[in-house]
Parts: structure tokens; C-alpha cells; sequence
């Protein structure tokens, strides 16, 4: 029996057997709304609904905060890497000056979204790369990305450019995951407007949730004046359970954000840092670890399943 949240909009397949009353009091588990099923007019105890089942409808999703050091790469990549192991078809972007992504998956010497926005074609082929890991591609960066802010800040739709150059090649993966710099500009902007969704990742600590803020206006601005569905969740990531500061930030955010934060934690994990020196996804590194099962544990919330 599929239902609908009257608040949220969430749907959830609830077993019939729960109860053999015609009418009873369901709560949401994404919103906490308590609404009511009926089949005849009568009511009981309210029953917590965990088993999910709303479609994903967002192939492409921004990973952005302009707070830096809150997991922004580490996010993309392990994702990413996660929804490959799924069977997805995944293709991360890296739209960062940095490059940290494209480091990350062993590329230096390459060539990046710049080289094909002004070379004598318009295809993402000839620098999509197949990674070492099944189901994955990257879009890699390099030092070249910076001139693409010189040459386009001042024309008209310059915040069209990746949407439009993604939505020729978006049919062939299941998922595109695009990495963002710490900043909101037109690297940011560009990943905003392309993608149907934004995870923010976030720390438990003040400045991090300013950055959401920014994030949660910038997404806000772009739905009203580009006309387009953008919606947006936070992620926290590098959770200390131990710490009293981390556990009240949590608490405020949850009270804030009802709805908008997604289930799984990442919490904080010398794994990632050790996976980080040998080049490689966390999954791969240690795949017992803690943060390795809890982003895919986040791939699995994303992809309802």
C-alpha cells in the first residue's frame, strides 16, 4: 500500500498487516508529520513509517558549501564510488580549480572541461575518462579551469555553460556528481544551475553552517529566477559523538532544517585521512570502515534503496 506524507510529500510503502484497523494515524519518518490513512473512519496509535520508498528523480547533484574543509571532495568521491558499487553508471565532474577530485583518482597531466569549451568540438567525449574503479568516469580539472572565469564572467548566461555542455552526455550515466569550490562563484554557480539537487556537506560547527545558509539563499535565488526545480539537503559530515559542541550544533540543525538533512552521519574517520595518502576511495582502503559503510549507506538513501 503506497501512501503519500500530506506535508512532505514523501512516499512510503506501508504493509497492510501492520494493522487490521481501516483507519488509523501514520508519522513521517523524514518530517515527523502525523497524518491520518483511512479506510473507514476510525483511528489508533500513531506508527512510524521507515520503509521508504520515494523515487530518485535527481541525476545530477551538486556537492557544495563555501565553507572549505567540511568534506566536499571526500563526499563526491565516496559517493560516487559507492553508487558505482550499486551498479550505477556514475560520472563524477570535477569543477574545482583545485583539482583535488581528479588527484584523487591519480590524474595530473590531463585535459579538462576548459580544453573542450574552446577546442573545434563540442563533445565531453574526447575528456571523459574511464576510471580504474567499474562503473565510474571523471571529468577531470586542471590549472586551465581558472581562465574560464576571465573569459566568461561578464556574458550574458555564462551560468549555463556546464548545463549545457552535461545535458548532451547525461543520458549515457545513471548519476553525474559535480564537486564544487569552497566559494560562490561562477564555478559554483555554473554546478547550481546544472544540477536538479545539492548536497551540503557540513561540520557541526559555526562556520560550517554558515555556509549552508549561503547555499540554501544562492539555491533559492536560482529557483526564482532561472524558473528551475533545485532542491537541497545537508549532509554533516566529520561527526565527533563525543563532542558536547558537535552533538548541541547537530541538535539546533535538525530543529532548523526538519526534513532537509539526510539520515546517515559521516562521522569523523582516520580512515578517510589514510585514504587520502594512498589515492584511494575509502571503500577500497578499508571497506569495514566506518565511513565506508556509512556513505554507503548514504547511497543508498539517495537512491531509496
Amino acid at each position: 500500500m503506497i501512501i503519500t506524507c500530506e506535508k512532505c510529500e514523501t512516499r512510503f510503502n506501508l504493509n497492510e498487516k501492520i494493522t487490521e484497523k481501516s483507519a488509523f494515524l501514520v508519522r513521517c519518518s523524514r518530517c515527523n508529520n502525523v497524518f491520518t490513512v483511512y479506510k473507514s473512519p476510525q483511528t489508533e496509535a500513531p506508527l512510524l513509517l521507515k520503509d521508504e520508498v520515494k523515487p530518485f528523480r535527481d541525476k545530477i547533484i551538486a556537492i557544495s558549501n563555501q565553507k572549505g574543509g567540511v568534506a566536499k571532495t571526500s563526499t563526491c568521491l565516496n559517493l560516487g564510488i559507492s553508487m558505482s558499487l550499486l551498479k550505477k553508471r556514475v560520472l563524477l565532474v570535477d569543477f574545482d580549480v583545485q583539482s583535488n577530485l581528479t588527484i584523487s583518482l591519480g590524474y595530473k597531466k590531463t585535459k579538462s572541461f576548459y580544453e573542450i569549451l574552446y577546442s573545434d568540438t563540442d563533445s565531453l567525449s574526447g575528456v571523459i575518462k574511464k576510471t580504474k574503479y567499474p562503473n565510474l568516469w571523471l571529468i577531470p580539472s586542471n590549472s586551465n579551469m581558472a581562465l574560464l572565469t576571465k573569459k566568461n564572467s561578464n556574458k550574458i548566461n555564462s551560468g549555463y555553460i556546464l548545463r549545457d555542455k552535461l545535458n548532451l552526455i547525461k543520458d549515457r550515466f545513471d548519476q553525474i556528481l559535480i564537486d564544487t569550490p569552497p566559494s560562490i562563484e561562477f564555478f559554483t554557480l555554473n554546478a547550481l544551475i546544472a544540477s536538479s539537487f545539492t548536497i551540503i556537506p557540513s561540520q557541526c560547527e559555526y562556520l560550517s553552517t554558515h555556509g549552508i545558509n549561503q547555499v540554501e539563499k544562492i539555491v533559492e535565488i536560482i529557483k526564482q529566477k532561472v524558473d528551475q526545480d533545485i532542491d537541497y539537503k545537508i549532509l554533516i559530515t566529520m561527526y565527533d559523538a563525543k563532542n558536547t559542541a558537535s552533538k548541541v550544533v547537530y541538535a539546533k540543525l535538525k530543529n532548523k532544517y526538519k526534513g532537509k538533512m539526510f539520515n546517515t552521519i559521516i562521522e569523523r574517520d582516520n580512515k578517510i585521512q589514510e585514504s587520502q595518502i594512498v589515492n584511494l576511495p575509502v571503500i577500497y582502503y578499508d571497506k569495514e570502515s566506518r565511513s565506508a559503510l556509512q556513505y554507503l549507506s548514504l547511497a543508498k538513501e539517495i537512491l531509496g534503496e
